[in-house]
């Protein structure tokens, strides 16, 4: 089946990814909305042009929906029509636990007759990030509820325990942790990130510290042939 991936740049979205790849389905596209000047992306406060390095070592097609927090669900909406005129038959989404994300999304799709996939759901935590580790992923933390010192660090089992011992789910599920994927099975070739002044710098905004992203690197121009993906 084509689908599409509800993309955020983090862990969870790009594990249900491989999952759902391995499962036999086409990632057609990658589907990620950004703030309304199209600068950052409203999931994880990236720079949008991260995302589209991503997609681009992955080979996959992206579609960047700008939109405010209030016309969210009409854009998402608007953006699944578009998709399911072109042949796209289901969306696969990193959601883990949490009832009201689930609800949305099988509403959501239901209305546009898209079909959801959420390979993630009600798996447990700690086989879940195994697997991700295992397949070769890697993530370093780009934003957090919990510490500041969080930001900048490499998504390790060490990193969890931390968290877990701070009474957060170990996948962040609540939103206590937030990552960026630079490499693993789905990606052609790695991304490198750039710190300003050489370390992780982070800023806070409304109780949550960011990663100051300097620059991200990739293959040059990410046009040569690399290795893997699907």
């Amino acid at each position: 089946m084509r689908v599409f991936v509800s993309w955020s740049g983090g862990k969870d979205s790009a594990l249900a990814a491989y999952r759902a790849w391995k499962q036999g389905h086409r990632l057609a596209y990658l589907l990620n909305c950004v703030a309304e000047d199209g600068s950052r992306t409203r999931s994880h406060g990236l720079p949008a042009e991260v995302i589209g390095l991503q997609a681009r070592a992955m080979g996959v097609p992206l579609l960047q929906v700008r939109t405010s927090w209030e016309e969210y669900e009409a854009k998402f909406k608007e953006t699944l029509r578009t998709l399911r005129a072109s042949g796209v038959e289901g969306g696969v989404f990193g959601d883990m636990d949490i009832e009201e994300h689930r609800a949305w999304v099988e509403r959501v799709c239901a209305e546009v007759g898209v079909q959801p996939l959420l390979p993630l759901w009600k798996d447990d935590p700690g086989r879940l990030l195994e697997e991700f580790w295992g397949a070769g992923f890697r993530a370093i933390v780009v934003a957090t509820r919990l510490d500041p010192e969080l930001v900048g660090r490499w998504l390790d089992s060490t990193l969890v325990r931390e968290v877990t011992e701070r009474g957060a789910h170990p996948c962040g599920e609540n939103g206590e942790y937030h990552t960026l994927v630079t490499d693993g099975p789905l990606f052609r070739c790695p991304l490198s990130i750039e710190f300003l002044e050489g370390r992780p710098v982070s800023y806070e905004r409304d109780g949550v510290w960011f990663l100051n992203v300097a620059g991200v690197r990739g293959h040059p121009a990410l046009t040569a042939p690399c290795p893997g993906g699907p």
